[in-house]
């Protein structure tokens, strides 16, 4: 389980395919921290240490991480997101994340607020697909709060410490980012439905 709270950035260094699969090899300051086996989340996709060789380390993403995320777009030097699986003694400082991305959705708008920008994303409309105002959601792995919410589209506010230490920085009108849409949402809608 994540918390959506990014504790750095990584640096794409290498792409390779390998069947229907990709090996992403990224460097980031705390390769050396990590583990074989461990899991960390990549702009909010959970995937496997499977090699670490000095400061870079791999990950491999199968063909169905690769078709619900903005993983496949990536391009050696893009930057992702990371933060490792929350320990059971840390403190829960953003909200659950599973690091199961739910889908993608397109930057429509990046308004700049003199101090603050407001960022307005448009998604696929499913029963699942649900923001509410001042409800959560994780973008990129970034745990946020949404500011305002149609049947597909909503909008999060960035202040500067967030879009200086992630990859915010880089987003711009059209844009693909990955959503994983508030769990406690997705469970109520699915016992609504029924």
């Amino acid at each position: 389980m994540f918390t959506g709270i990014i504790e750095t950035l990584a640096k794409v260094e290498k792409i390779e395919k390998e069947g229907s699969n990709v090996h992403f090899t990224f460097s980031s300051s705390i390769t050396q921290e990590l583990k074989i086996d461990q899991s960390v989340a990549h702009n909010g996709v959970c995937l496997t240490v499977v090699k670490i060789d000095g400061k870079n380390y791999t990950v491999t993403a199968i063909d169905e991480t690769l078709k619900r995320t903005n993983l496949g777009e990536l391009k050696t030097d893009n930057l992702v997101n990371l933060e490792r699986c929350m320990p059971a003694n840390g403190r829960f400082d953003g909200h659950i994340v599973q690091g199961h991305v739910d889908s993608t959705a397109k930057c429509i708008e990046v308004k700049d607020l003199n101090g603050s920008w407001e960022f307005v994303f448009e998604h696929a409309k499913t029963k699942t697909n649900i923001t509410v105002e001042k409800g959560s959601i994780t973008i990129n792995g970034v745990s946020l709060t949404v500011v305002n919410s149609t049947e597909t589209t909503f909008s999060v506010h960035i202040i500067p410490y967030t879009f200086e230490h992630t990859n915010f920085k880089e987003i711009k009108v059209g844009s693909s980012v990955n959503l994983e849409f508030d769990i406690v949402g997705k469970y109520v809608a699915k016992i609504l439905a029924k």
